[in-house]
C-alpha cells in the first residue's frame, strides 16, 4: 500500500520521491489542506479506496495514511 501511495505522491501531486518516507510527515511532504482534498479523490480514483478528507487532515505520517487506506481496503472487501 506505500508504494502505490507513493506512486500517487510522486507521480500526480509532484512531490519529491526522496522526501516520500513512511515517517516524513505531512509538513514534510508540503502537503496543504487542498493537496489532502486532492489526495483523497486520487486515492479513490486510483485505488478504489475511499478516504475520508478530515482522517486525512488527522494523520501525521505518510504511513498514518497508508494505514488509513490498509483500513479503509480492509473494509470494503
Amino acid at each position: 500500500m506505500f508504494e502505490m501511495l507513493k506512486g500517487l505522491l510522486v507521480g500526480k501531486l509532484k512531490v519529491a520521491e526522496e522526501l516520500v518516507t513512511p515517517e516524513a510527515t505531512i509538513e514534510d511532504i508540503e502537503l496543504d489542506s487542498l493537496a489532502l482534498v486532492e489526495l483523497a479523490l486520487l486515492i479513490e480514483q486510483e485505488l478504489g479506496v475511499s478516504v475520508d478528507e478530515d482522517e486525512l487532515a488527522g494523520a501525521r505520517t505518510v504511513d498514518d495514511i497508508t494505514k488509513l487506506m490498509s483500513e479503509q481496503s480492509n473494509s470494503v472487501s
